[in-house]
């Protein structure tokens, strides 16, 4: 008798973790869920996401619960001056924004470019509290013209094991490179790094850095192929890790990220093609869009519980 209890138990117990963790894949959204490259934050119980502008600006939505999305009022409705003293042929709306809490501040990094051109420039707003709306004007973090090799959008924050602030940013080009800021101005001091690229692609399509530290390794995460092109897109999700931020970084088979590496993290499924422009929160939860094979080609965002397993690499 108490053997078929313990079964029974033992059974229940097994459904409960499966069911737990099947439920935990992909959380159930609804409301507003059309964010490309998004990114997320919590601030006390709201979440916040950011991500592309679809006319001007950055857009917004919030959630209470993590489950249902709003829209809210997007960041730069109207065109900053400045950005057309760098970059004068911009896109209306502006790309890839990052949030990251620093110094008593909500950072809001983004990018002001056109299409195809590296003629760009990564921006920088703050606030004592999303919440609030009263954003300030940071201005310039770093630029890049014709004459470069590298493109100045995708940028994404990062507090290094010392408390120190970094940026990463990239998009095709030499790929992505990172700087560190100075803790006060948030703008960058010393040179820049190159931390990834894929010499061996005819488009060296690398893109969407995003870095994360945990236990003794900073993890680069990145977005390989093309995005925007709906159910047409190839993008997916890769990674690497070193034990500097400045690398070299290495993926599970020990190959370098600046020679093309990155472990696949995600690359889609029949419903869901071309995920990409990730982000991390707090070592737990990944953000990013894909196309919904169930809708048109609908972008989306999707969002997970991040699992790691037993030798420190990302799953989910």
């Amino acid at each position: 008798m108490y053997k078929k209890i313990k079964i029974v138990l033992l059974a229940v117990a097994m459904y409960l973790i499966l069911s737990t963790t099947v439920s935990a894949d992909f959380k159930e959204l609804t409301g507003e869920l059309r964010l490309h490259d998004p990114t997320i934050i919590q601030e006390g119980n709201t979440w916040w996401a950011f991500g592309t502008g679809e006319e001007n600006g950055i857009k917004v939505v919030t959630s209470t619960d993590g489950h249902y999305w709003s829209q809210t009022p997007s960041l730069f409705p109207q065109a900053l001056p400045w950005w057309s003293d760098h970059v004068p042929n911009f896109e209306s709306h502006q790309w890839a924004p990052d949030v990251q809490y620093y110094n008593g501040r909500y950072w809001v990094s983004y990018s002001v470019s056109s299409f195809g051109s590296n003629n760009s420039l990564i921006g920088l707003t703050s606030t004592e509290s999303i919440a609030s709306g009263n954003w300030r004007d940071d201005g310039l973090v770093i630029k890049s013209t014709t004459a470069d090799n590298f493109n100045a959008i995708d940028s994404d924050i990062v507090i290094d094991e010392n408390g120190e602030p970094w940026m990463s940013f990239g998009s095709f080009w030499s790929g992505i490179k990172l700087t560190k800021l100075d803790p006060h101005t948030m703008k960058p001091i010393g040179p820049l790094y190159s931390i990834a690229t894929r010499p061996n692609h005819p488009e060296h399509a690398v893109e969407a850095p995003n870095i994360t530290y945990r236990d003794g390794y900073y993890y680069l995460f990145v977005s390989f192929d093309r995005c925007c092109r709906g159910l047409d897109s190839t993008y997916k999700i890769a990674y690497g890790r070193s034990e500097n931020i400045t690398g070299p970084y290495f993926d599970k088979n020990g190959v370098d990220m600046m020679h093309g590496g990155g472990t696949i993290l995600d690359a889609g499924n029949e419903r869901w093609v071309g995920p990409g422009h990730q982000d991390v929160y707090d070592n737990r939860i990944i953000i990013r869009h894909a196309y919904d094979a169930e809708n048109n080609g609908e972008h989306r965002m999707l969002i997970n519980d991040l699992y790691w397993d037993g030798n420190g690499w990302p799953t989910y």
